[in-house]
């Protein structure tokens, strides 16, 4: 399977922590939450976490204290199809095809629902033939990415399709809440909107770009985050309250104690079973979630930061879209060059690790 194109799509509306300091200040939900959680939001919004800017599918940042479940829920409906489609339609001009040269679809997203799904909006938008394959992949969160690509490879080893678009969408601002749980007002301090998309082929010369992947779901990690509402057991990132959906709170060290234990294990058995190891490889490309995790995971791998691509700063974690976004700015920035030898990493919501090695082929 070889990657043979990518875009990406953010809101134009870009928003620096400071802004989002001084409007949660002067905001009516300031006044309703305690001294405690002025103190955490403003340690977040103004200490330096790796992240600068977010981009918000938000006019302003007025919007984002409007938290009904009507309003989400329409926040989504209108920002999570264009954001994809334009990420597509990216990827397809990257890649120099046509949409009818699209045999299957595959959509991740973990910020919202739609029925039907948003491979519907994506066929409509993007004109892709009728008879197209549509995946919609829900619930997933920040490691979606790595599972889409395992999905688009399947339908290419079996040969019912030859060109897959992979589209990763997220409306975060969709799924923001407030209150004085930290670890929900953390979250709404830290994640983005946007949409990264990828057209995967097996039409290319040469060895196949993608060689290995590899993934699993660890429950034992789940203590770290809060369980659902309701009295259910299992690990989870998001919960529905009031008929909203929102993060849920985290225990961030345990958190990061278990990310970067997973991410050091997955990538070294990706490794071995390939006979490399971590000096062999070009570019280390994780989850953009945590500047620390990723560091932290390099270093355990031996690979100097000029090898680690970090773009948080600019975007925040957009959970599922990170990934693909993360690749795309390698490529522009140069960084990422035909024939490096490149892993990419996850940990998401489950917990869900997985590992994708490939060697790039653009």
């Amino acid at each position: 399977m070889f990657v043979i194109g990518l875009g990406t799509s953010n809101p134009p509306q870009r928003y620096s922590k400071s802004e989002c300091w001084e409007a949660f200040k002067a905001s009516e939900w300031f006044n309703r939450l305690d001294r405690r959680s002025h103190l955490i939001a403003e340690n977040v919004l103004t200490r330096d976490n790796g992240i600068a800017t977010r981009t918000l599918a938000l006019d302003s940042l007025d919007e984002v204290f409007a938290i009904d479940p009507d309003t989400l829920a329409r926040r989504f409906d209108t920002h999570a199809p264009a954001l994809a489609a334009d990420a597509g339609r990216s990827a397809l001009a990257a890649a120099g095809l046509a949409a009818d040269a699209i045999d299957a679809v595959v959509v991740s997203t973990c910020t919202g629902y739609l029925c039907p799904g948003l491979t519907s909006h994506v066929i409509e938008r993007l004109g892709l033939r009728r008879d197209v394959q549509a995946f919609d992949l829900v619930g997933q969160g920040c490691a979606a990415a790595l599972p889409n690509w395992q999905l688009a490879a399947a339908l290419l080893a079996a040969e019912t399709a030859e060109n897959v678009l992979s589209i990763c969408v997220e409306v975060s601002s969709a799924a923001m809440y407030l209150d004085d749980d930290p670890g929900v007002l953390i979250s709404a301090c830290l994640f983005g909107d946007g949409a990264g998309a990828a057209v995967l082929s097996p039409a290319a010369e040469g060895e196949p770009s993608i060689i290995d992947f590899t993934h699993e779901i660890d429950g034992h990690g789940g203590q770290a985050l809060m369980m659902p509402a309701g009295g259910s057991k299992r690990p989870a990132s998001h919960e529905t309250v009031d008929e909203r959906l929102h993060f849920v709170k985290q225990d961030g060290q345990t958190v990061f104690k278990f990310a970067v234990k997973k991410n050091q294990e997955i990538a070294l058995r990706l490794l071995d079973r390939n006979k490399l190891q971590g000096s062999d490889l070009d570019l280390y490309v994780s989850h953009q979630a945590n500047r620390r995790i990723i560091e932290a995971t390099a270093e355990r791998l031996g690979l100097g930061m000029d090898k680690v691509v970090i773009n948080l700063e600019m975007f925040g974690n957009t959970t599922a879209g990170t990934i693909p976004l993360a690749l795309a700015d390698a490529r522009r920035s140069g960084r990422l060059k035909k024939g490096d030898l490149v892993l990419l990493a996850s940990v998401g919501a489950g917990f869900t690790v997985g590992s994708v090695l490939l060697r790039w082929s653009l």
